[in-house]
């Protein structure tokens, strides 16, 4: 377990902690603001996303986490002003708390089991990643920190990922150094748009495309071809499973 090499925590911690409340009006102000395009269209903001599961043996990767989980991420921060916590522990606290909730998690977990990665792993479901085997995945994003697009949640498409430099540079910076420091783990895609940047990294030779689970659609339940897509890519996914972890 680590704190990411490129951590802003000792910076933003002070901070966070000294808020009187959550707000998005407090989240999203140009405190916490990290960098904008020149319209202030896109906008990166801040948020304690910094942990790294270096012994991690999956990797889950989606597009950028949503004001959701940079509201729950700030106010895990915030409930641990007093107490005694080191800074990796409480990062790795946010992660828990803030990772793919709800009817996504449900979705995520149906699809990895009949897959059969939990017999891979040695587990009864890979609902246990969030629970008492969470030292086997490390959950992330293709961008860690939290963007906005005309003040809605980024989807990776509108403006398109890889065609925006201030998004791509922390795909090739970012993304690629905290992979680096990760030991061959399987990567699961979440959606198209993440496939895309994976592979843009691939072409770089900064990712091995042996490690992606190609073909993973989004779990969440506004995906309507989430189904379909994985169907067709079932067998092809459960081969590279074999694969993967026969190595």
């Amino acid at each position: 377990m680590a704190i990411a090499n490129d951590s802003k925590f000792d910076q933003y911690k002070h901070l966070i902690q000294s808020l009187p409340s959550i707000s998005k009006e407090t989240l999203l102000s140009e405190q916490f603001l990290l960098e904008c395009d020149e319209k202030k269209k896109v906008q990166l903001y801040y948020a304690p996303f910094e942990h790294v599961n270096n012994q991690a043996k999956v990797v889950i990767v989606g597009i950028t986490p949503g004001y959701h989980q940079m509201e729950r991420s700030f106010s895990t921060v915030l409930d641990a002003k007093n107490q005694l916590v080191n800074d990796n522990e409480l990062l790795h606290h946010v992660k828990k708390q803030s990772s793919f909730e709800g009817s996504m998690r449900k979705n995520l977990v149906q699809m990895l089991d009949e897959l059969g990665l939990h017999e891979f792993l040695g587990l009864s479901s890979t609902m246990d990643l969030f629970n008492e085997a969470s030292q086997l995945v490390h959950t992330t994003s293709i961008i860690k920190y939290p963007v906005f697009y005309n003040g809605k949640n980024y989807n990776g498409s509108t403006p398109i990922l890889l065609k925006t430099e201030l998004l791509k540079k922390y795909v090739t910076n970012c993304f690629a150094t905290e992979m680096s420091q990760l030991d061959n783990p399987l990567i699961i895609p979440l959606g198209v748009n993440v496939s895309n940047a994976l592979n843009y990294l691939v072409d770089n030779e900064l990712l091995d495309s042996n490690a992606i689970l190609a073909g993973f659609p989004h779990p969440s339940g506004g995906n309507g071809h989430r189904v379909k897509q994985f169907k067709e890519h079932k067998d092809q996914m459960h081969e590279m499973l074999r694969l993967h972890f026969q190595n």
